[in-house]
């Protein structure tokens, strides 16, 4: 038996799961009880409290303006996007995607209305764009590639993109990737996604780790690796369907 265990924080899922994003959670879930890795789902969502030290692996899915209002309300009188912050300070890796990507930067500002203040841990600013950029996306990866992995599919990402909102990096935040096809950040500087420690936010819809395993077992490595103090290397799965499926989005997209 396996002497892992880990707990996945799912924030806000009940109102921030607009395009299939949970796809992530069950991702996450079957790749670690794959490998014997015991699991638990901790969902929190409005009014909840957050303790530092409950949960692993955070992850944060997209949601329409009117959710994102009172998500960004919640994290600061909560005091759960402090807690996010410190956590992701101390290695505990995230996956924040669209709606949780901008409410993780330092603000977004919707079309109307007041701007919604973010929690500052991605430096990033996100402004309401006039034209929707939906569409298929591949990504080279730029902060979570290896040397020895150059030239090959992990070294790219798959997905699918469907936002208005238009995020900016501010000096010295890092990329998570170069937009090879789609629109990326904001579809204008070809930069997509940030990466911050092991927290990832980006606009990769899909969901996107069932098609791109490589960044699932990234998260879970570190997860376990924060949690229990040493280097971990995941047991390799048969990943043939998963990285034709990758290499079939690359060939037609790419």
């Amino acid at each position: 038996m396996n002497k892992f265990k880990i707990t996945i924080g799912y924030l806000y899922g009940e109102c921030m799961n607009i395009y299939g994003d949970t796809g992530n959670i069950i991702a996450l879930q079957k790749r670690a009880a794959w490998r014997g890795i015991k699991v638990t789902i901790q969902n929190i969502t409005l009014n909840d409290k957050l303790e530092p030290g409950k949960v692993d692996l955070f992850f944060f899915g997209g949601g329409q303006d009117q959710a994102q209002n009172l998500v960004a309300q919640d994290l600061k009188s909560t005091g759960k996007g402090k807690v996010i912050k410190k956590e992701i300070e101390r290695g505990v890796p995230l996956l924040s995607i669209c709606g949780g990507y901008q409410l993780l930067g330092e603000y977004y500002q919707p079309h109307e209305g007041p701007k919604l203040p973010g929690v500052g841990l991605f430096p990033v600013y996100t402004v309401a764009g006039d034209k929707r950029m939906i569409g298929n996306i591949v990504v080279r990866l730029s902060a979570l590639s290896c040397p020895d992995k150059i030239g090959t599919a992990d070294d790219f990402i798959v997905g699918f993109e469907n936002h208005s909102g238009k995020t900016y990096l501010k000096e010295g935040a890092k990329p998570l990737g170069k937009v090879i096809k789609g629109f990326g950040n904001n579809g204008e500087d070809k930069t997509e996604g940030c990466i911050y420690k092991n927290a990832v936010g980006c606009y990769i819809h899909g969901s996107l780790l069932p098609k791109n395993p490589q960044l699932a077992d990234w998260l879970l490595e570190k997860a376990l690796e924060v949690k229990y103090g040493e280097t971990v290397n995941l047991k390799p799965l048969d990943d043939t369907l998963e990285l034709l499926a990758h290499q079939a989005a690359m060939d037609k997209f790419s």
